[in-house]
């Protein structure tokens, strides 16, 4: 199972995947999810639908079983150990805040609880003190992450 972070939706809409030209893309996820391959969170759809534009509409429209519930017990647990991990970190204030008032966290621990690869356009960047990046926490929490190619590849999308 794959877990799809709102920057894989936004990417693809903005840039390679537009829903005027590429409308196969977004099918293809479609069939993806109905196959059980990949999904997302609630809190990743919160995100998607303060919008106003395709996607927000492709969003409000597509299955509720697209995004899945983060309130179960194991996903929460997970939740607290990666709030824990970034807190107790060398990050500043405002890089925690700003990671912790996001869907970003939630998706990690949800992927760790039902044991999912996380997708994201996200690099890892160690290094950084000012923003936390979701491949960093991945690798910290065992979670592993790739990016729209690799799952493109991974489930050998033809278009």
């Amino acid at each position: 199972m794959y877990l799809l972070d709102a920057n894989v939706f936004i990417q693809a809409k903005n840039l390679h995947y537009r829903f005027s030209t590429f409308p196969c893309f977004w099918e293809w996820l479609n069939s993806s999810h109905m196959s059980g391959q990949i999904a997302s969170i609630v809190s990743i759809k919160a995100e998607l639908c303060r919008g106003n534009d395709e996607l927000t509409t492709w969003a409000k429209a597509i299955e509720t079983s697209w995004f899945l519930d983060e309130s179960d017990e194991e996903t929460q647990l997970n939740f607290i150990e990666i709030v824990a991990h970034v807190s107790n970190s060398d990050f500043r204030q405002p890089a925690i805040a700003d990671f912790l008032s996001g869907a970003d966290p939630l998706l990690i621990a949800k992927a760790k609880a039902i044991g999912a690869k996380v997708v994201t356009q996200e690099k890892s960047v160690p290094s950084s003190k000012k923003k936390i990046h979701i491949p960093d926490v991945c690798d910290h929490f065992g979670v592993k992450y790739l990016d729209t190619y690799d799952l493109l590849e991974d489930l050998r999308a033809r278009f």
